[in-house]
């Protein structure tokens, strides 16, 4: 009788084993295909047992990578096989990642699947360098977004919001500050850059 497979859509977290959630390590403990992103840490990919098959899909910005059709493909074939699949996704997997994409495609071929939640860098890297992202007489709420595309935000909207929080911003970064200034953002307003948040190359600056 052929084993039941399943896939877990898993947050690595921040990078550093120890912000990874007991729920992830158990899975990854059992895991007997492991498929994961470039910024998963070697750390968290060890955690495997040693026969598991280890596939790195990982995305990065100017080099080759594996298209989400192919790692959409990938989890449904490994679950047909009856195998225990871990996506490790890092941060969260419903935080700007590709995971819906992934989710549709389980559920159009009718796999198991289950999420399990990861510590995002949007919550952890302030927190890490010791800036609040609310504050009682400084900040009532934030709002968070990537810097991939600048173009399609609603800069009035987010010049208005007391925190912001940007992921993914580096290259983008003075194109964001531009936008926000001529929505009305003051100029001389103070920002933090965390860099490799948890992680020993960790820079605040």
């Amino acid at each position: 009788m052929m084993t039941k497979g399943k896939v877990y859509l898993v947050g690595a977290g921040v990078g550093d084993i120890a912000y990874l959630t007991v729920r992830a390590k158990k899975l990854l403990s059992t895991a007997e295909v492991l498929i994961y992103d470039a910024l998963v840490g070697d750390d968290l990919t060890e955690l495997v047992p040693e026969d598991c098959l280890k596939l790195d899909v990982g995305k990065r910005g100017g080099k080759v990578s594996t298209p989400q059709e192919k790692i959409n493909q990938l989890l449904v074939a490994y679950y047909c096989q009856g195998k225990q699949v871990v996506r490790l996704k890092s941060g969260d997997p419903l935080i700007f990642g590709r995971a819906m994409e992934e989710i549709k495609a389980l559920q159009k071929a009718d796999c198991d699947f289950e999420l399990v939640p990861g510590i995002s860098s949007v919550l952890a890297a302030p927190l890490l360098a010791g800036i609040p992202l609310t504050d009682k007489s400084l900040s009532s709420c934030f709002a968070v977004f990537t810097g991939h595309q600048p173009d399609s935000l609603n800069w009035q909207a987010l010049a208005n919001i007391d925190t912001l929080a940007i992921l993914m911003g580096t290259r983008s970064l003075p194109t964001i500050i531009n936008n926000l200034i001529n929505a009305g953002r003051h100029p001389d307003e103070a920002i933090a850059i965390i860099h490799n948040c948890s992680q020993p190359g960790q820079k605040f600056f």
